[in-house]
């Protein structure tokens, strides 16, 4: 068997992060394993095991006919069986297919307002004739799929974190060792930071020593900008730091005591996996699949992502309590490492594509 992992980008997003990591893994089962971003490459580029193939096609719209070549010539000299699809590249998938009919794809779902979104998704569902299977990130999504797609094999696969041991440490966040609050998010809808920063504003945080550091990618747009200027009105530049995307996330969120999730939705977030395997503790919003992972009061505190007031209750009561704070972070630590391992959905994985065989 031989798998392809297809993603639009490379910057520093969950599903990003999915395709990469799923690439990994596959290296120690498979005998071949590659990646091919099809649109924009970025910081993690740098995470890709040098035993995964890669490839950058550099498409420049959506019907490019001289990357769909490149990555149907790519296919044809790795022999390979499977394109693993994710997120949005799944029409790239397809165009591909209609030139060589015998590969087949599987779609990875990782858009956790899908169900909810009015946007009809009417090409999504006339091409999924093509998908020899869909995994999605969680059961909301797999029930979605199900009634919405022309796919009978639809699986739920729980994300995964896994531990960078070459990381090298470029970033040191500010802040007093002890007192830091990490946000690991993209700027960008829908990350909902404005709430996180109006309720660590009213909060304690400034007064006990705290800092916040917000660590994504950012654009410097719209969104950026006003984030930027709601901390210089509220005179918060000595607390609140912004980082932009970095490649040293395990080494940065160890530096961390808090871990914070805002979005207003997700499907299932990376972040909170990787805040586990650090041993933070976590605040997170209760959507999607991450009240799954975050049980209220026993692996972290959950928040609805609109309510401003329950998130400074939140961050105030751990600010005060530490030893409550520590007993979190070692639940979620324990459990993340017990049901999110990469052993378990790397398998998982190869038994879904064996079944198309």
């Amino acid at each position: 068997m031989r798998v392809v992992q297809l993603i639009d980008s490379l910057e520093a997003g969950g599903a990003e992060r999915m395709a990469v990591n799923i690439a990994n893994g596959l290296c120690n089962k498979l005998s071949f394993s590659a990646l091919v971003t099809t649109r924009k490459e970025g910081t993690l580029k740098k995470s890709i095991q040098s035993n995964v193939v890669y490839s950058f096609l550099g498409k420049a719209h959506t019907f490019d006919l001289k990357a769909i070549l490149r990555f149907r010539a790519f296919i044809l000299a790795n022999n390979i069986d499977i394109i693993h699809a994710h997120g949005s590249s799944y029409f790239f998938a397809i165009l591909v297919k209609i030139t060589f009919p015998k590969v087949k794809i599987f779609w990875h779902d990782h858009h956790g307002n899908r169900v909810h979104k009015q946007k009809t998704n009417s090409v999504l569902k006339l091409v999924s004739f093509f998908f020899s299977g869909v995994f999605t990130v969680n059961e909301e999504l797999k029930d979605w799929a199900r009634k919405k797609l022309f796919c009978k094999n639809i699986y739920f696969i729980p994300n995964f974190a896994v531990e960078n041991l070459t990381e090298v440490a470029t970033t040191f966040l500010k802040g007093e060792a002890g007192k830091r609050m990490i946000c690991l998010a993209n700027l960008r809808n829908p990350k909902n930071h404005i709430t996180l920063l109006k309720s660590f504003v009213a909060s304690d945080a400034k007064k006990l020593n705290w800092t916040l550091h917000l660590v994504g990618y950012d654009k410097n747009d719209v969104y950026s900008n006003n984030l930027k200027q709601f901390v210089k009105e509220n005179d918060f530049e000595e607390n609140v730091f912004f980082y932009g995307s970095c490649n040293d996330i395990g080494l940065i969120l160890k530096q961390g005591n808090i871990g914070v999730l805002t979005s207003t939705y997700e499907g299932f977030p990376v972040t909170l996996l990787e805040y586990g395997m650090a041993n933070l503790t976590v605040i997170s919003t209760n959507v999607g699949y991450c009240k799954s992972v975050i049980q209220h009061n026993v692996t972290g505190l959950l928040f609805n992502p609109l309510d401003e007031i329950e998130l400074t209750d939140c961050i105030n009561f751990l600010l005060r309590d530490c030893i409550h704070s520590e007993k979190l972070s070692t639940n979620l630590y324990k459990f993340v490492s017990e049901n999110y391992s990469e052993l378990f959905v790397v398998s998982a994985l190869i038994k879904h594509y064996n079944r198309a065989n």
